[in-house]
């Protein structure tokens, strides 16, 4: 086993400090004495990171958002290229965020640096020749989905399957009750938990809408609960800046700093902007609405160059709509409304998805950190990259599906 001493680790948002936290601690336990530099959030910070930048500085989405902050971005990046090639690491691994990190991690890669990138993008469902690129910026690809593993491997891109480590951090059975207990709600009220988004630009798009249509569900339903947890400080102010004029909401509104899993497992039924909250509120076995709005340009070229399906992680795990989408246009209040009424009225409609979510869940579960570590331990001493798949994780057709029933 390679000793690791140095680790360069950089995430790009709020879920990436989660994956680099758990990541972190599985390397900590092999390697009691590494040191990570690099940048992270508070979840990376307890386990030690030195972060060079905020978190804030990558939590940019939306490919109009991008160019406006395009010459911080390249500050950053310069800044950091020569951080990691001064601090000489064992290894750079770029935790998702690939428009900004593997573009890092290629300029190190060709500096010598051996590089590992956690997180696939979704290069499967769109602008496949990405992968060429890709494969000049890694050393491995450490992916959480099956199909992903084998889309690399039909490209003979060195890549391992891992599963996911939110799947093994949360438990297959949900506590409501305890979760309920433990944030002050009641046991036999109805609960909504309200996730409009990490970054600023989501809660400026969806922030508004969410809690319009949260006001509707309360007058609506006289018991009803809202749970509403806020990513960071700053997404605790805006939060605090739309609430204070609806005054509807006061006393029915429960807003939390972070706790979005006990919030989510807490609640009857979740209503969340698309991304890895919607995984996390799967694996959280909770019905849930996603929606997803984003500036008018970013979403006329999204529509041109994403060939998927499904927007939204469970969907897309199970090749099938388990759960709605609302994208764009379609994500006013009358639809939240219309959606989550229906399912806080429906209880048979969502014990049924609870247990198509723990069946899922328990599929994914698989050790992932302890396995990633594997897999970086073999990519620095220079060793083949344990099996990518097993008897469970699929085949060619496995990497053939999503792309497939995704084209229009």
């Amino acid at each position: 086993m390679s000793k690791l001493a140095r680790v360069y680790i950089v995430a790009g948002e709020m879920s990436g400090d989660l994956l680099g936290a758990s990541l972190m601690r599985a390397l900590k336990a092999r390697h009691p004495e590494v040191q990570f530099r690099g940048i992270g959030g508070p979840g990376m910070i307890a386990e030690g990171i030195d972060s060079r930048f905020p978190l804030e500085t990558l939590s940019v989405m939306g490919l109009v958002e991008v160019l406006k902050h395009l010459p911080e971005l390249v500050r950053v990046r310069r800044a950091l290229r020569a951080d990691a090639l001064a601090w000489q690491p064992d290894v750079m691994i770029g935790i998702d965020a690939p428009d900004f990190n593997l573009g890092l991690e290629r300029q190190l890669r060709e500096a010598g640096l051996t590089t590992v990138h956690y997180v696939s993008p979704t290069v499967w469902a769109w602008r496949q020749g990405r992968v060429k690129g890709i494969a000049k910026s890694v050393d491995a690809m450490l992916t959480f989905l099956p199909f992903e593993a084998a889309f690399y491997e039909r490209h003979r891109l060195p890549v391992a399957f891992v599963g996911h480590p939110l799947a093994d951090e949360l438990p297959l059975v949900c506590d409501r009750g305890g979760a309920r207990g433990e944030l002050g709600l009641p046991q036999d009220a109805p609960v909504l938990a309200v996730l409009p988004g990490s970054r600023s630009n989501e809660v400026r798009f969806l922030g508004t809408t969410f809690l319009d249509a949260a006001e509707r569900l309360c007058r609506e339903r006289a018991a009803l609960k809202v749970v509403i947890p806020a990513a960071t400080p700053l997404r605790r102010e805006e939060l605090e800046r739309l609430l204070a004029s609806r005054p509807t909401l006061e006393g029915r509104v429960t807003l939390l700093d972070g706790r979005a899993r006990e919030a989510m497992v807490a609640s009857d039924a979740v209503l969340l902007a698309s991304g890895t909250a919607a995984l996390e509120a799967m694996l959280c076995h909770r019905a849930m609405l996603v929606a997803y709005r984003m500036a008018p340009l970013t979403h006329w070229l999204a529509r041109r160059l994403v060939k998927t399906r499904w927007i939204s992680l469970p969907n897309l795990i199970a090749q099938e709509t388990l759960v709605p989408e609302l994208i764009q246009d379609a994500v006013t209040p009358e639809a939240i409304v219309t959606h989550l009424g229906a399912m806080l009225d429906d209880a048979e409609r969502r014990v049924a998805l609870e247990a198509r979510f723990a069946e899922l869940h328990a599929g994914l579960q698989r050790n992932a950190s302890a396995r990633a570590v594997d897999a970086i331990e073999a990519v620095v001493a220079g060793q083949p990259l344990p099996a990518s798949l097993d008897s469970e994780a699929g085949s060619e057709a496995a990497a053939e599906r999503a792309p497939q029933r995704g084209r229009e």
